[in-house]
């Protein structure tokens, strides 16, 4: 019997793969928890719009990424903290501090949870990079600086 597989199945496949498997094993298992439907001509007609559907959103989301790639790629943002003369700062620079940076002298927006810093955690002045993960394959970096609060 072939099957459009509504999940991701182990061992099986992924969501919207259409497979042959045992009569037993569909009409049993897979129909009714809901992990498949049967693969007939109307069902994967449905299947191949959805297809074209996702495949525009993910180009869409694809191309607005790459734009802010462009914009991130080698951006320079300073961060002021306290520090002593030694130039050990007080607590440490995360990335909720380098997402508010941009908005602030950028006016642009990045969610902090798509940064990460390289290395250790930040705990001296001096000049550090940030990768910011904006979809799958796309990647900007960014750098930042860490000066004393005047």
């Amino acid at each position: 019997m072939q099957i459009i597989l509504k999940k991701d199945v182990q061992n099986l496949g992924y969501i919207d793969d259409i497979l042959e498997v045992k009569d037993g094993y569909a009409r049993n298992y897979l129909i009714p928890q809901g992990f498949a439907i049967a693969a007939n001509d109307s069902n994967k007609k449905i299947l191949s719009e959805v297809r074209k559907q996702r495949a525009f959103k993910i180009d869409k989301i694809r191309n607005e990424a790459s734009a802010e790639a462009k914009l991130l790629d080698g951006l320079t943002v300073k961060i002021a903290t306290k520090a002593a003369a030694s130039g050990k700062i007080y607590g440490s620079v995360n990335a909720i501090q380098i997402a508010e940076a941009i908005k602030e002298q950028h006016n642009y927006d990045v969610d902090r949870k798509k940064i990460t810093i390289e290395g250790e955690t930040i705990k001296e002045v001096g000049t550090y990079k940030a990768t910011a993960q904006l979809y799958k394959d796309i990647v900007a970096e960014i750098t930042f600086e860490v000066v004393t609060e005047e």
